[in-house]
């Protein structure tokens, strides 16, 4: 794109800009166009089918991924709503019903990674409690042992996963015995 020189003399209402005859490109401004074709391809390789026709009329890469930013982030107000939203997921999490604790663990970081991308900081002792919390009752001699013999506000979450894990594969060895 170039400036319309003749944009005044020809009319008011012609466009201020005005594509470039391709002898006048430079090889910087190809290499510009090439790159922007490619990461076009990338981000709309990149969608789903539900994100795909919101950004087929946008003429560059940019204007993908501000579209996409707003789609994703929203508006403060929605912003709001999802936070919400993810807290009362965080607030209900339990471990469900034959779950095993990696599938548990899949399952909470995919939440902790929604409620921080929200920006909303939980304490590690919060963090920790909640996976505690979320165990079944038959858990409770375990829960009791990690709540008396653990730092809560220092132990990781990969720490108490893993500590869980190995509880688990314990319980499942004496339930097969």
């Amino acid at each position: 794109m170039e400036v319309n020189p003749n944009r005044a003399a020809e009319e008011p209402r012609a466009a201020e800009m005005r594509l470039k005859e391709k002898s006048m490109i430079t090889s910087e401004e190809r290499t510009w166009a090439n790159l922007d074709n490619i990461a076009r391809d990338i981000l709309y390789m990149a969608l789903d089918k539900s994100l795909f026709p919101r950004v087929t009329k946008c003429k560059s890469a940019k204007e993908i991924w501000t579209i996409l930013i707003q789609i994703t982030e929203g508006d403060e107000q929605e912003k709001e709503n999802k936070l919400t939203i993810a807290m009362k997921k965080f607030e209900d999490f339990k471990m469900g019903a034959g779950e095993s604790v990696f599938e548990m663990e899949a399952r909470f970081m995919k939440l902790l990674t929604e409620i921080d991308d929200l920006d909303k900081e939980l304490t590690q002792k919060e963090i920790n409690l909640k996976i505690l919390r979320g165990l079944p009752k038959s858990w409770k001699m375990k829960v009791i042992a990690m709540r008396d013999h653990r730092n809560l506000k220092t132990t990781s979450t990969t720490q108490i996963f893993s500590d869980l894990k190995a509880y688990e594969f314990e319980r499942e060895a004496l339930h097969e015995e």
